[in-house]
């Protein structure tokens, strides 16, 4: 992988993680473009690489309030922040079980796969003009919703449903308040990006071992740059009810993907 195709890969990863759009299947056209000769577990590992990257933005965006949650916790108390760090742990379960449990099958599915992309876009359009449309609330986030949108969490592991687009999506549809579910969908995923990176630098750093680690720093840093804006933008739309217009998009790429594979 050349240098030039690291950066626009991790530009790529760093508009998407936060565009409800699928940053994974984005990768994944991206790659089948540029013809990437990366091995599965490669080309996974090139992904998670970038997925930290943009979790380290996300850090940096709500460092406010993840200090509130950590003081929370620090306090033994049941207090609001405390709640929020368990509904946290609870979102992130489904998915985790899901890594645990079928890693290899996982790792296949990022192999230039471009018919499961278009299909799971469009998919991803579907979820994004249904929320578009919900009506607007102010509720929290409650227990019951937090495992829903974490089981959502969990089917967007499928390169092509957008993670922020179909956890976003489901939270709006379940009464969530939008900016609400914006915050609680980009927190939700900084643990669990974290665990993964941690799991594979103690199984021997998998496919990194071989593949040129100059690559992996130069998108991660352009995936970290472009995941700044992106977060904040994001935001913003979801909470000006502009959603569907990504829904269009997701519906294009999607039927683009799918024509150019059969």
């Amino acid at each position: 992988m050349s240098l030039l195709e690291a950066i626009i890969l991790g530009i790529i990863q760093g508009l998407t993680e936060f565009l409800p759009v699928s940053s994974s299947g984005h990768l994944e056209l991206a790659k089948a473009i540029f013809d990437d000769k990366s091995l599965p577990e490669e080309s996974l590992m090139f992904t998670v690489v970038l997925h930290f990257a943009t979790a380290l933005s996300t850090i940096v965006i709500f460092r406010k309030e993840i200090l509130e949650i950590l003081q929370g916790l620090l306090q033994f108390k049941w207090n609001e922040q405390a709640q929020f760090s368990v509904k946290i742990i609870v979102s992130m379960a489904p998915a985790a079980i899901i890594g645990v449990l079928f890693n290899d099958e996982i790792e296949a599915l990022f192999s230039k796969q471009t018919l499961l992309v278009g299909a799971m876009l469009i998919i991803t359009g579907l979820l994004l003009f249904l929320a578009d449309k919900a009506k607007r609330t102010d509720k929290q986030v409650t227990f019951s919703n937090a495992l829903i949108i974490g089981i959502a969490q969990a089917i967007a592991i499928l390169p092509g449903i957008s993670r922020s687009g179909a956890t976003i999506s489901t939270s709006v549809l379940l009464g969530v308040d939008r900016e609400r579910a914006a915050r609680f969908s980009f927190l939700m995923v900084v643990p669990l990006i974290m665990g993964k990176v941690a799991k594979d630098l103690m199984d021997g750093g998998g496919g990194t071992i071989e593949m040129d680690l100059l690559p992996l720093a130069v998108g991660a840093i352009a995936a970290f740059i472009a995941g700044l804006a992106a977060c904040q933008w994001m935001i913003a739309l979801v909470k000006k009810s502009q959603l569907k217009y990504f829904s269009y998009y997701c519906f294009l790429v999607g039927l683009i993907a799918i024509v150019v594979s059969i």
